[in-house]
């Protein structure tokens, strides 16, 4: 769900962080229910007031989720509960410390395969791997752990809410195929 609060001057002003003050208008996290709640004048009537909808919206959401995305990682990895590489990430899989592991856009199925092989239940999810390495201050990340927890929670969060908007052009992973090698089938 994204929260929205009408500025002073009438601006509709996404918060994302859901904490500006105000009486905030909720909606669905999908581009589409964005555009129709933007063209049909859907944020004058939950207002109740004549409010201004900037045109680029939905890009401004985009990046402030992608500022979200990589602060988080940033404060994970700051508080020892994320990690880089494929092998650390794969030790920390191995141990059971993995609440979370995030693939860079770019990395190999059967690399993701090996990485988590014997642990079908951590949750796997990617994002741009330009992201993660924004995040980790390198210059190539395609692979990142993060430990459980409300890091882990509030990063999955934010990340649906980027699918929704950016109509899933990031690929997620295979499950099918890793479910049924993982349950031995």
């Amino acid at each position: 769900m994204l929260r929205f609060v009408v500025a002073p001057d009438g601006t509709v002003v996404p918060d994302l962080a859901a904490k500006l003050p105000g009486r905030g208008i909720w909606l669905s996290a999908k581009r589409d229910v964005l555009e129709t709640a933007r063209t049909r004048h859907l944020f004058s009537r939950a207002a109740r007031q004549p409010v201004k909808v900037p045109e680029d919206i939905a890009q401004v959401l985009v990046s402030g989720i992608e500022a979200r995305l990589v602060q988080g990682l940033g404060l994970a990895r700051r508080a020892g509960q994320a990690l880089c590489g494929f092998v650390k990430c794969r030790e920390w899989i191995a141990a059971g410390k993995a609440g979370l592991v995030i693939q860079g856009s770019g990395g190999s199925p059967d690399e993701l395969r090996r990485l988590i092989s014997g642990n079908n239940k951590v949750p796997v999810r990617t994002l741009p791997a330009q992201m993660l390495a924004t995040a980790f201050g390198r210059e190539h990340a395609v692979y990142v752990v993060i430990a459980p927890g409300a890091l882990a929670q509030r990063l999955m969060a934010e990340h649906e809410r980027f699918l929704g908007l950016t109509d899933g052009l990031v690929p997620e992973p295979r499950n099918e195929r890793l479910g049924r090698e993982q349950a031995g089938i």
